[in-house]
């Protein structure tokens, strides 16, 4: 799978829904943690892997606060909370009062879960 995540659009016609969100996790997640490893010279690399990771959770969030989602109530309500988090903490990151490791463990334990779903599917 994540060497799907860096393929063309175009050629992931039949990837299932949850593919496309691990593939998208692991994009960002990965351009988060090289922008973190290249230290203070990196930021704007960061500032923009961090934009992406923000869209991905709103864009999820929104997913979930649809009243015709089909997830459980509370796994709804989880990934909401979760898209919060990550909101916020992104501004601590961006401001320089706090490092990049909480979304990425958060993206990292995301990833591991549609990884096993897509498996038991």
């Amino acid at each position: 799978m994540a060497q799907s995540a860096y393929s063309a659009p175009n050629q992931n016609k039949t990837r299932s829904p949850r593919a496309t969100e691990y593939a998208a996790f692991v994009r960002i997640t990965s351009q988060i943690k090289q922008a973190q490893d290249a230290g203070r010279r990196a930021f704007p690399a960061l500032a923009a892997a961090l934009h992406r990771n923000r869209k991905l959770w709103r864009t999820l969030a929104i997913d979930v606060a649809d009243k015709d989602n089909a997830l459980p109530a509370d796994l709804r309500a989880r990934i909401f909370y979760l898209y919060e988090f990550t909101d916020r903490h992104t501004d601590e990151v961006l401001a320089g009062r706090a490092k990049p490791t909480a979304l990425i463990e958060i993206n990292t334990a995301i990833m591991r879960g549609l990884a096993e779903r897509e498996r038991v599917s």
